[in-house]
C-alpha cells in the first residue's frame, strides 16, 4: 500500500529521514523527561518545608504548634514506655507487677525458685550495661540532671539516640528488679524527642530550651495523669525561669500529653487505691503535720546523702574496671537485697497501695522506708537507669504511715487516719529531696485525688523543703552536677556581651574623665628617696 502524507516523501523537505514512530513503550524512554519534573517537585517541596520551618522559628503560633506536637509525642512515649516496663517485667517474672507478693519465684523460670531474685539483676545488667556504655552514657543514672544541664549550658541540645537508649535501658533495669522510678527516664525521653525536633526545625536556643521543658512536662503529665505537676516540673526543675510564652507552651504540652495518656489508661487518679476522702479532723492536728514536715526534711536530706555516699563508695571500689560490666557485677548486691526484702523489686507502687490501705505493720513500714533508700541508691550506684521521684514518694508514704501509726497510738483515734500522714509525707519527702515545693504540692494532690489535703501538704512540704535547703545547698538533682563542678543555679549574666568585659575595660582613669592630667603629689620613687634616714 502506498504511503501518503509521509514527511519522508514530501518534496523539498531537506530534513534527514526519521525512523518510523512506534507505539510500543520502551522502558526508560520517557525517564529523561520526568527527571527535571521530579527535581522541580523536590525543590518545591524543600522550599515549602523551609518556609514552614522559618514560620515555626519566628512566630508565636509556630511555638504553639511545636508545643502540641511535643506534648503528643511525649504522651505516646510515656504510654509506650509504661507498656514496655510491663512487658519486660512479665518476661522476667511472669507478672506485670512484682514484689508485693513477697519472696516468690518467677513463673517463667520456676527451676530457680526464690534464687531468681538473686540472679535476675545480674542477667539484666549484662544487657543494659553494654547498651548504655556503647550508645549513650548519659542514659546512666536518673536522667533529670542531664536534662537540666542541657537546658542551662547547652541551649537545650540533647543527642537523639538518648531517648531510645534511655527507654530500653530503664525498662530493662526496672523489669529485672531495679528499685527506681519511671519519671527520670520519661523526662529524658520526652526532652530528647523535643530537642531533636527543635534542632531539626532549627529553633533558636531560647525556644529550644522551652521545647525541652515542654517534653519534660508532657512526660510527667502523661506518666502520672498529673498535668499541673508536669507544668511545675517543667518550670521549677527544668527551665528554672518564667515567661508567658514558655508558660503557655508548657501548659499546651502537658495538657496534650495527658489527653493522649487518658485515651489509653483512663482519667482516674494515678494512686486510685488510696482513699480520696482523707481530711484533717481538728486544727491542732496541724502541729503534728508541722512535726511531720521536720521529720520528712531529714528523711529527704538523708535520701540524697545516702545516694551520693554510696555512689562514691562504688566508684572507688570499681575504679579502673570496665563500666559496661558494672551493673552485672553490682547486680549480685542488688539481688541479695531483693532476696532479703523482695518488696523493693521495681517501682513499688503496689506495695505503696497496700501500706497506705493499712495492711502493713509498723515495724515493716520502717524497714520498707529505709530499705527503699538503700535499694534505690544501690541500683543507681551500680550503673542502673531510672528515676528518684517514685522512690521519694515510696519513702515518704512508708515514713508517713509509720508516723501516723505512732501518733494514733499516743493520742488515740482523734488524730485521724494514718493514711492522711502517709499522703502528706509523700509530697514532703520529695519536696525535701528535690527542693521543688510547687511540684511536690501539686503531685500529691493530683496523683492521690486528695485535694482536700492541700493545706497540710503545703505546710509539711514548705517546712521540709526549707529544712533541706538549710542542711544542704544542692537538691538530689543538682548535687550530681555540683559534684562535677557545675552550678546551674548560679546567677546568670543579663547580657552576654558583658560576660567578656573585664573591670579594667570598664574603668577609666579619673584624669581622663576631667580632661586633664593629674599627677600624684608624691611619686613612689620620691617617697622612697625622701624617706627618713636611719
Amino acid at each position: 500500500m502506498e504511503e501518503i502524507d509521509s514527511p519522508e516523501n514530501l518534496p523539498g523537505d531537506s530534513a534527514p529521514p526519521r525512523s518510523e514512530e512506534k507505539t510500543d513503550h520502551v522502558p526508560g524512554s520517557d525517564e529523561t523527561s520526568e527527571v527535571p519534573l521530579t527535581a522541580l517537585e523536590a525543590s518545591s517541596a524543600l522550599l515549602r518545608l523551609r518556609t514552614v520551618s522559618a514560620w515555626m522559628r519566628a512566630s508565636r503560633l509556630g511555638l504553639v504548634v511545636m508545643a502540641l506536637v511535643v506534648g503528643s509525642g511525649a504522651g505516646l512515649a510515656a504510654v509506650g514506655f509504661r507498656c514496655l516496663i510491663f512487658a519486660l517485667t512479665w518476661l522476667a517474672t511472669g507478672r506485670e507487677q512484682f514484689g508485693q507478693q513477697g519472696r516468690i519465684g518467677s513463673l517463667h523460670f520456676p527451676w530457680f525458685g526464690v534464687w531468681f531474685l538473686l540472679l535476675v539483676p545480674v542477667l539484666g545488667g549484662l544487657v543494659y550495661g553494654p547498651l548504655i556504655q556503647r550508645f549513650a552514657r548519659e542514659a546512666r543514672g536518673h536522667g533529670v540532671p542531664e536534662v537540666m544541664l542541657a537546658v542551662s549550658e547547652s541551649g537545650g541540645r540533647i543527642r537523639p539516640q538518648v531517648s531510645i537508649v534511655k527507654a530500653l535501658a530503664s525498662a530493662i533495669c526496672i523489669g529485672v528488679g531495679g528499685s527506681v522510678g519511671r519519671e527520670g527516664p520519661i523526662v529524658q525521653i520526652g526532652s530528647s524527642f523535643a530537642s531533636s525536633l527543635g534542632q531539626w526545625v532549627q529553633m533558636s536556643e531560647t525556644r529550644l530550651r522551652i521545647l525541652v521543658a515542654c517534653g519534660a512536662a508532657g512526660g510527667i503529665a502523661a506518666t502520672f495523669n498529673a498535668p499541673i505537676t508536669g507544668l511545675f516540673f517543667g518550670f521549677e526543675i527544668i527551665l528554672q525561669e518564667f515567661s508567658i510564652d514558655a508558660l503557655f507552651a508548657i501548659i499546651l504540652s502537658a495538657v496534650s500529653a495527658d489527653l493522649v495518656s487518658q485515651a489509653f489508661f483512663g482519667s482516674a487518679p494515678f494512686f486510685s487505691q488510696i482513699p480520696h476522702d482523707l481530711v484533717v479532723t481538728h486544727d491542732y492536728i496541724y502541729l503534728l503535720v508541722a512535726l511531720l514536715g521536720v521529720c520528712a526534711g531529714f528523711v529527704g536530706y538523708g535520701f540524697k546523702t545516702v545516694l551520693y555516699k554510696l555512689e562514691d563508695f562504688t566508684d572507688a571500689l570499681w575504679k579502673g574496671r570496665p563500666e559496661w560490666s558494672r551493673p552485672a557485677v553490682g547486680g549480685l548486691a542488688l539481688g541479695a537485697l531483693l532476696l532479703a526484702l523482695p518488696e523493693m523489686y521495681g517501682v513499688g507502687y503496689p506495695v505503696m497501695d497496700k501500706a497506705i490501705s493499712g495492711q502493713t505493720v509498723l515495724w515493716l513500714l520502717v524497714v520498707l522506708m529505709v530499705g527503699k533508700v538503700f535499694a534505690t541508691s544501690l541500683t543507681l550506684s551500680i550503673g542502673g537507669s531510672g528515676g528518684v521521684f517514685a522512690p521519694s514518694l515510696f519513702t515518704g508514704a512508708m515514713g508517713g504511715m509509720a508516723f501516723g501509726e505512732i501518733a494514733k497510738h499516743l493520742f488515740g483515734p482523734v488524730v485521724g487516719s494514718p493514711a492522711m500522714f502517709g499522703v502528706v509525707a509523700m509530697g514532703a519527702v520529695f519536696g525535701a529531696a528535690a527542693q521543688a515545693p510547687l511540684t511536690a504540692i501539686a503531685s500529691v494532690g493530683e496523683m492521690t485525688g486528695n485535694f482536700t489535703l492541700i493545706l497540710p501538704i503545703m505546710l509539711a512540704v514548705g517546712i521540709a523543703t526549707a529544712l533541706s535547703k538549710r542542711l544542704s545547698n544542692g537538691s538530689i538533682y543538682t548535687t550530681k552536677l555540683l559534684r562535677r563542678g557545675i552550678d546551674i543555679e548560679r546567677p546568670k549574666a543579663t547580657n552576654v556581651v558583658f560576660q567578656a568585659v573585664t573591670v579594667t575595660d570598664a574603668m577609666m582613669p579619673l584624669s581622663e574623665i576631667h580632661g586633664q592630667a593629674t599627677e600624684p603629689a608624691i611619686s613612689p620613687d620620691s617617697a622612697n628617696s625622701n624617706g627618713p634616714e636611719t
